[in-house]
């Protein structure tokens, strides 16, 4: 795909190639080249699908060598999603990863996306977090989306670092993990990329593409084989841009959600 995107710049777009010339396109790498051991996408049963997902696409549209990971590849993950209320069961769409944990001991970048009780199960998985602890001692860059920095905070990593998180309880959660919270979209300190809720994994995917290729051309070339212009119907999708009263209920459902399903576990 990223050669496609090269060919498109040469050809159809000279305005966008600017003063590259064809061989300098066409020799386009990463750098730090992630392309060595790659991005992998740790999956697991709970997580927000779009947290793993909005990620892949845009690393795979800009050709990183892009993978999924579980503790078993050969088990289907389910998202948190297609969380059935009635019956405390996960049902509905599956994804199936490409590696499991034990055939991954080197990565360029990790990425750990978030969800509710599924990630609540990732906090206190002893093989979960010495795997991610193992792992990042060699990456070129840690990375979470939403909650995932919850586990990432778990693990030990966030300690003393600037970070942001799902906008529930952030700032209390991040303490818990002796970092601070930023209420940023995403928010880099060193090695350690840290991503708002759910959507802001794509914004810190794209992020991480223009920083690697340096380019601001190639990365508009993603964006717009991705078409992504975001455009809500209304005002929304943050706590400053939310009412009031709906932040309250979101909280209380979510205190709620904790208190019955995980209990002790959340901030008090």
């Amino acid at each position: 795909m990223r050669k496609i995107i090269t060919l498109l710049l040469l050809t159809l777009f000279p305005v966008l190639a600017g003063a590259l010339t064809h061989e300098e396109l066409m020799s386009l790498t990463p750098k730090p080249n992630v392309n060595v051991n790659g991005v992998g996408i740790l999956i697991y049963d709970g997580m927000n699908a779009l947290d793993a997902i909005g990620p892949y696409q845009v690393f795979k549209q800009a050709g990183l060598k892009t993978f999924l990971i579980a503790k078993d590849k050969n088990q289907l993950v389910v998202p948190g999603d297609n969380f059935d209320p009635a019956t405390f069961q996960r049902q509905g769409m599956s994804i199936k990863a490409e590696k499991s944990i034990s055939e991954v001991s080197q990565l360029d970048i990790l990425l750990i996306p978030g969800g509710a009780i599924g990630t609540v199960e990732q906090t206190l998985s002893p093989e979960t977090l010495a795997w991610i602890q193992a792992v990042d001692k060699t990456t070129l860059f840690t990375t979470s989306v939403c909650t995932g920095a919850w586990i990432l905070g778990q693990a030990g990593l966030l300690q003393g670092k600037q970070a942001t998180t799902n906008w529930y309880r952030a700032k209390e959660f991040l303490q818990r993990y002796g970092a601070t919270y930023l209420p940023r979209r995403y928010v880099q300190d060193g090695k350690y990329i840290t991503a708002a809720g759910v959507t802001a994994g794509t914004d810190m995917a794209l992020y991480l593409v223009n920083k690697l290729f340096g380019v601001k051309d190639y990365t508009q070339a993603v964006m717009l084989d991705l078409e992504y212009d975001p455009k809500p119907p209304i005002r929304g999708g943050s706590v400053k841009k939310t009412k009031r009263n709906v932040v309250d209920a979101m909280r209380a459902m979510y205190d709620w959600a904790f208190d019955t399903l995980t209990p002790g576990f959340r901030p008090q």
